[in-house]
């Protein structure tokens, strides 16, 4: 059973961090490597965006829109990635989830909630 558990959203001003993490797990990670791990997010009557991706070999994508701001990274040994958000802004404001892709399956996680206040 595949298993992506989430952690570090929370409330903030404008300006600030936060760090969010993603631990996956379940057997198919002991069998294949992850293609790629990232992060998306949707705010209230949004569609689900993505944010960023990073593939095993370390090259990244962003949304134009958090260029500059986030940063992802992955722990390959761990199965585990992080967003590192900075200079948050209220359009930030959204359930962030993360996303496994392994053999051209899907697995999400529960979603985070970010909030940023102006």
């Amino acid at each position: 059973q595949v298993q992506l558990v989430e952690s570090g959203g929370g409330s903030v001003q404008t300006g600030g961090s936060l760090r969010l993490s993603c631990a996956a797990s379940g057997r198919i990670f002991s069998i294949f490597s992850i293609d790629v791990m990232g992060w998306y997010r949707q705010a209230p009557g949004q569609q689900r965006e993505l944010v960023a991706d990073i593939i095993s070999g370390s090259s990244t994508n962003y949304a134009d829109s958090v260029k500059g701001r986030f940063t992802i990274s992955r722990d390959n040994t761990m199965n585990t990635v992080f967003l590192q958000m900075n200079s948050l802004k209220p359009e930030d404001t959204a359930v962030y989830y993360c996303n496994v892709k392994v053999r051209g399956l899907n697995y999400w996680g529960q979603g985070t909630q970010v909030t940023v206040s102006s």
